[in-house]
């Protein structure tokens, strides 16, 4: 990618470390801990590898409402598109004040929001979370129709076991 830098690594090795690598930033320069006894070739393996999830990590963390717009979008054009403009949202944005729902949606002035808890978790689920609310749109209720709809996306019982996971990992009850 044209601009791009490689940051500054600075690899750490520990004698107590045993199997663990981790990575963080500090500033601009990246900081990858790994244990004492591994070669210079599983170095530069693991510091490829962790370079490449801290910035699959940021750009999760950098998604944004228009970001969310375009995803909710895109869905409604490949699955929701003979409902016109009442599948189409006033609005998608990203919130911080829901901790009992993945999202929610007002079909009355056509807002949706995503749970802040949402956006790093992988993109088909977000997609699902995005159908479910457009879904709401048409349908405001839960019934049979409701979910004929969400079922038009292909991911939608994988999404719905992942969220369920995370849901029992948290401790979390959460209601659809």
């Amino acid at each position: 990618m044209a601009g791009a830098r490689k940051p500054v690594v600075e690899v750490r090795r520990s004698q107590r470390r045993r199997r663990t690598v981790s990575a963080y930033r500090d500033g601009e320069r990246v900081v990858v801990l790994i244990p004492d006894q591994f070669s210079r070739a599983e170095e530069s393996e693991w510091v490829d590898r962790m370079l490449a999830r801290l910035a699959a990590r940021e750009g999760r963390l950098a998604r944004s409402d228009a970001e969310l717009l375009a995803r909710a979008t895109r869905l409604i054009k490949i699955y929701l598109t003979e409902h016109g403009t009442q599948a189409v949202p006033t609005s998608v944005r990203w919130v911080t004040n829901q901790n009992g729902r993945w999202g929610s949606c007002t079909p009355a002035d056509g807002t949706i929001r995503i749970s802040h808890r949402v956006r790093d978790m992988p993109d088909w689920v977000i997609d699902y979370v995005l159908m479910h609310e457009l879904a709401h749109l048409i349908v405001p209720s839960h019934n049979a129709r409701f979910w004929a709809l969400v079922a038009r996306y292909p991911k939608t019982e994988r999404a719905r076991g992942y969220l369920e996971g995370v849901a029992a990992a948290s401790g979390t009850p959460l209601t659809d």
